[in-house]
């Protein structure tokens, strides 16, 4: 069907009181005076636009509003369970991998010199654990995409060599989101489906963990952030001088667990945070987004002087300290990029219950973020 400029203009006259109309690359544009609530509005558009192939967006420009219509805005990709199983398969057998290599203690050791395949039984503490959290976290992200019927991918999960086994998990958006507060829920919901996993997971392996003294040679320990330090101080409080926590797996899993979240919370571009702050501040979340790279570098910075004056350190241990900070920085800035697809309605503002959420969401990427990611 050819669908023109004036068949369009039927379609919204009755939405819209036209004052301006113009064409843009293939999007049809129309601006005025809204004649109902912005809701409504999009209904009844979606409802004439879909069946002739556009996609209407509600905005708001220069003091106006505007209709735009788009081509289908909506990605039709077949799909390929196969892959997400695949990939879920391959992180599985990543994480037990990482889990073997972290687990030590008497009991895990005698399993580890076994010569039986059940030597890998030591990673499976860790490996369950962070798999759950964050398969709990996507799931969190489409049972939230669905009830609002926007169209989401299964969750596409990303093994690694090295590390955790993992460099978590993704959802594919093909759809645009109806308005700031679908956007917001799909967000939040993911890292706050995944925290009911972690807090009873890290409580649990504290729970199996114990106060050692410091080997002989010194060990490596993950970083603490003001929740997990906040966390051992309740569960061991003080610990004595040449004594160290040593963490089961599920605690070491949780651990992971904050950190991938507190990483999908940093307010730029795609990642969760990131739509939280489109959901929350419009089209200011671009300013956001690049002041939180600029927060980041600034931060590696003042850690690596802070390093670097500390008695014994030189320049090569002070950058190792605090490189986890200018390595966020670069793959945000070359990977996750500023840029965030706006939902179809982006007039109706947010909820107020929903910003209170979202100052939840702040508060919990501060305390979960770790200065040093090891030690």
């Amino acid at each position: 069907m050819l669908v023109t400029e004036e068949m369009l203009r039927r379609s919204v006259e009755d939405v819209l009181v036209v004052r301006d109309r113009q064409l843009r690359g293939g999007i049809f544009v129309f601006r005025g005076i809204l004649t109902m609530q912005p809701g409504r509005a999009l209904d009844v558009l979606i409802e004439r636009f879909r069946p002739i192939g556009y996609t209407p967006f509600l905005r708001e420009e220069a003091g106006a509003v505007s209709v735009q219509a788009w081509p289908l805005a909506e990605t039709v990709l077949p799909r390929r369970v196969f892959l997400n199983v695949l990939l879920f398969v391959v992180t599985c057998l990543s994480t037990l991998a990482a889990g073997f290599s972290f687990a030590g203690s008497p009991t895990f050791d005698a399993l580890r010199s076994s010569t039986s395949a059940a030597r890998f039984l030591v990673g499976v503490p860790f490996a369950a654990t962070l798999m759950a959290i964050l398969s709990v976290h996507e799931l969190g992200h489409y049972f939230t995409a669905r009830h609002y019927r926007a169209a989401v991918s299964l969750p596409y999960f990303i093994p690694a060599p090295l590390g955790f086994g993992t460099f978590g998990a993704i959802i594919l958006m093909r759809s645009p989101a109806r308005n700031r507060n679908s956007l917001f829920d799909i967000a939040a919901a993911g890292p706050l489906a995944g925290l009911a996993v972690a807090f009873p997971a890290i409580l649990l392996g504290f729970a199996w963990s114990s106060v050692v003294p410091v080997p002989p040679g010194g060990y490596v320990a993950f970083g603490d952030s003001l929740l997990t330090w906040a966390l051992t101080y309740v569960r061991f409080g003080p610990i004595p001088p040449g004594h160290m926590v040593f963490t089961h797996p599920i605690a070491d899993a949780a651990w992971a667990g904050f950190l991938v979240t507190a990483l999908n919370l940093f307010p730029v571009g795609q990642l969760d945070g990131g739509r939280i702050a489109y959901a929350l501040f419009g089209r200011h979340h671009r300013v956001i987004g690049k002041a939180t790279v600029a927060t980041l570098l600034v931060v590696g910075v003042a850690s690596f002087l802070w390093g670097l004056s500390a008695p014994g350190n030189d320049a090569v241990s002070a950058m190792a300290a605090s490189l986890n900070w200018f390595v966020w920085a670069a793959l945000i800035f070359f990977l996750v990029g500023f840029h965030h697809s706006p939902p179809l309605d982006d007039l109706s503002p947010i909820s107020p219950g929903r910003r209170v959420v979202g100052i939840v969401c702040l508060v919990l990427l501060i305390v979960m973020t770790p200065p040093f990611v090891i030690h």
